[in-house]
């Protein structure tokens, strides 16, 4: 009811993020209120901040350090074991700055552009993006788990001034957390960049909101990498960085459905604390491939770039279980 007053009384319209705040459980509320004025620090103390928790997730608790040392063996099988190694050292690196990264772009809230005047993430083509979007009836972003996922959120920032694209017509899809205060904390910290924004959409309910809003131009952003979750469609890609891979199908799908155009957004490193942004397309119109096809360019495309720095890749999640 306090939403639905705020609603009628319009008030979204003048402060967007106070309608987020009031919809926020208590627990959220009082942690966002807490750790607020640590996200208005500069992204180099965020940095700083987190380097005895780097050394502590790589030395003292190892974390996930078995799964990190398969992967990698697996993936590069003529790298030497010292290259492995200097490649985990790496990744727990850009593991700690992704945290940083992730602390730093929640204090985005309330002040519109500190995202885009930082430059952490640029578009070396936005026009690929753009044109797609221009002319077709909505569009699928194909990404992964390259560069900082948790950015996701703020692409509409990252592109040129004057890109008429509206801020909800950004939709990033997600997998619920089991934890409800976590997943709501994490929601709110992604989703701080863009006021009222409300594009963060959970994936066991995508293809219903894509349905009821197919006559609404959208951007749709899919992280395709992710191992299969219970119960999602699969599907088999032969050879993935040397190793047969399941994967989800479901934004190809989506895309087939509606005939949007499918482009690969790939994240890479141009130095701590800046990415740059990438755009390939796919195919102008996803009905006329099939989603397997689709996929099996995508994932050549992701190995192309986790080649160039396997550093830069979440090399910790279990995606080659059986």
């Amino acid at each position: 009811m306090v939403y639905q007053f705020y609603k009628d009384n319009k008030i979204a319209e003048y402060a967007p993020n106070l309608i987020i705040f009031v919809r926020m459980t208590t627990g959220t509320r009082i942690i966002q209120t807490l750790v607020r004025p640590l996200q208005k620090l500069p992204l180099g103390f965020h940095y700083a901040a987190v380097r005895p928790l780097v050394w502590i997730m790589k030395s003292v608790m190892k974390y996930r350090r078995d799964v990190v040392m398969v992967n990698l063996s697996r993936s590069f099988p003529d790298r030497k074991w010292k290259e492995i190694r200097n490649i985990s050292n790496g990744f727990y690196s850009h593991f700690g700055d992704i945290f940083a990264e992730a602390m730093w772009f929640g204090g985005c809230r309330g002040d519109h552009g500190r995202l885009h005047r930082s430059g952490l993430c640029t578009t070396t083509d936005p026009q690929v993006l753009l044109e797609a979007y221009a002319k077709s009836p909505s569009v699928l972003l194909l990404t992964s788990h390259m560069g900082n996922w948790e950015l996701l959120g703020g692409l509409l920032e990252y592109l040129p001034e004057g890109h008429g694209i509206d801020t909800n017509d950004l939709v990033v899809t997600y997998k619920r957390l089991s934890s409800g205060f976590w997943d709501e904390f994490i929601g709110s910290n992604r989703g701080s960049v863009l006021p009222g924004w409300t594009g963060y959409q959970e994936s066991g309910n995508i293809m219903r909101y894509a349905l009821a809003n197919r006559n609404s131009k959208k951007i749709y952003i899919f992280i395709g990498d992710q191992f299969p979750y219970k119960g999602s469609a699969r599907h088999e890609v032969p050879d993935f960085m040397h190793q047969p891979t399941l994967s989800m199908n479901g934004g190809a799908m989506l895309a087939s459905k509606l005939h949007m155009p499918a482009i690969y957004f790939g994240m890479q490193r141009a130095g701590r604390g800046k990415y740059e942004i990438k755009f390939t397309k796919i195919c102008d119109d996803a009905s006329t491939m099939a989603p397997d096809d689709i996929m099996a360019e995508y994932y050549k495309l992701l190995q192309r770039d986790i080649e160039k720095d396997p550093a830069n890749y979440l090399w910790s999640h279990n995606r080659w279980k059986q």
